[in-house]
């Protein structure tokens, strides 16, 4: 093996032995604070959303095509609404880690401004949810003598449509109800809930239809422009606001639906819960960031009831904020997703903190590392000088004949010979060789 290929071997093998250790323990506290962290998010995400003709069944789709472009598959799981959703949230063997949630859907109340604390956090809130209570003209009619529906007190006796149990409208009409001191005994409520609801309706099967939706579903639009059915307006809606504090008070207004024959022909006052997105607090924290940034751009344009920017917000949630999605609302995006792509920014901006940590301990511990390569190199020329100082003492004390001191002289000063070292303590093992020719000297004078 030529010289200067054995001498790179010895130098790399050196740097291997001494600097090996440490950077062994760098990788490991790595390894573990990565394992530790989980700074990669998932690549799949079950998200409940609702009904299929519903509007949480269209944003659901809206949000799996805005994932797909991160590579993350967003698996939508319809149900019957939000009381279901926030049934599957809270069963940790359902798989759904997040869902759409409508404000007031929950059974469980909790006084005006406590939050709920059952493993759940809210990612924000995305839109007015109204409540659209759709009757039939002629019935208003023949039981009111009147042609329109006032108020929820004159809903006894009809055939009320409320959706199944598992929607949350069930729920919050019956706090409406019980508001306005109307017994639920005295209305024949049904559950079909829907497209079969809207049907039932259109063919005077039932009277009315109650549900809470965007004014994207198409029931809505379809309800709103058909002859001879009525939207009951709230005109106690800022009341309603008072009284229960998921509700806010909303005006659809006039020819907002047709501008051409101005439906509805005046402005109607409403009440809104809030439709929010709810997540277990185990959510990874990408995840979270990222269905943030997914709301603002299919959430944050006009619409029927808000102004661009107006959501995704804080307002009227009954979950705390997760802290994620608090920073992503009040900052907008990392600034390093903006100059990288999103796995890399997402896995810097986790990792900073620990990088940091690691560095302020690792620099410590890299300052023997020059010592220990040092003391190596150092070492294969030193060992030498045990055997020489041996010879010498031999000389000295007349052990040995002269012809044998001189032989193990030569043995020595052949190994040392083809000792490889690097260039900066090539003075050293000259030295050693100055040496080996000094006590040769004293050999030879004693011969």
């Amino acid at each position: 093996m030529p010289r200067f290929v054995r001498l790179a071997f010895q130098t790399v093998r050196d740097l291997l032995v001494t600097a090996g250790p440490f950077a062994l323990i760098a990788a490991g506290l790595l390894f573990a604070a990565y394992w530790y962290l989980q700074p990669t998010p998932p690549k799949s995400v079950t998200l409940a959303t609702g009904e299929e003709q519903g509007a949480y069944a269209e944003f659901g789709r809206r949000y799996a095509e805005w994932f797909a472009r991160y590579g993350i598959e967003v698996h939508l799981r319809a149900t019957q609404g939000a009381a279901e959703n926030l049934a599957l949230l809270r069963d940790p063997d359902s798989g759904v880690q997040i869902a759409f949630v409508q404000g007031g859907a929950d059974p469980k109340t909790l006084p005006p401004g406590q939050l709920k604390d059952d493993g759940l956090v809210a990612l924000g809130s995305l839109f007015y949810e109204p409540l659209w209570l759709f009757y039939r003209e002629d019935v208003a009619r023949r039981r009111l003598r009147h042609d329109a529906l006032g108020n929820l007190a004159q809903l006894r006796g009809w055939r009320l449509d409320v959706g199944p149990a598992g929607s949350g409208v069930p729920n919050l009409v019956g706090r409406l109800l019980d508001g306005n001191h109307v017994d639920v005994a005295g209305i024949d409520l049904r559950a079909l809930g829907g497209t079969p609801a809207a049907a039932a309706l259109l063919d005077g099967n039932i009277d009315a239809l109650a549900f809470a939706s965007a004014p994207e579903a198409p029931l809505v639009q379809m309800l709103l422009q058909t002859p001879g059915i009525g939207l009951l307006p709230f005109p106690q809606a800022e009341a309603y606001s008072r009284r229960y504090a998921f509700l806010s008070p909303v005006v659809l207004p006039r020819g907002v639906v047709d501008l051409g024959r101005g439906v509805p022909v005046r402005n109607v006052p409403l009440v809104a819960p809030t439709a929010m997105l709810i997540a277990r607090e185990d959510i990874h924290p990408a995840l979270a960031q990222l269905f943030v940034q997914a709301a603002q751009a299919i959430h944050g344009q006009p619409g029927w009831f808000q102004r661009r920017g107006d959501f995704p917000s804080e307002r009227s949630l009954e979950w705390p904020l997760a802290r994620e999605a608090e920073r992503t609302l009040r900052s907008g995006p990392p600034w390093l997703q903006r100059y990288l792509p999103f796995w890399l920014a997402n896995l810097v901006d986790r990792m900073w903190v620990v990088l940091l940590s690691l560095i302020a301990v690792l620099i410590p511990l890299s300052r023997v590392v020059p010592p220990l390569y040092q003391f190596r190199v150092r070492s294969r020329i030193f060992r030498w000088y045990g055997q020489l100082r041996r010879i010498e003492e031999d000389v000295e004390e007349g052990e040995g004949s002269a012809a044998r001191l001189g032989a193990r002289l030569d043995e020595l000063d052949a190994r040392v010979e083809r000792l490889t070292v690097p260039l900066s303590y090539a003075d050293e093992l000259y030295a050693l060789r100055s040496h080996i020719r000094l006590v040769r000297e004293k050999v030879l004078r004693r011969g």
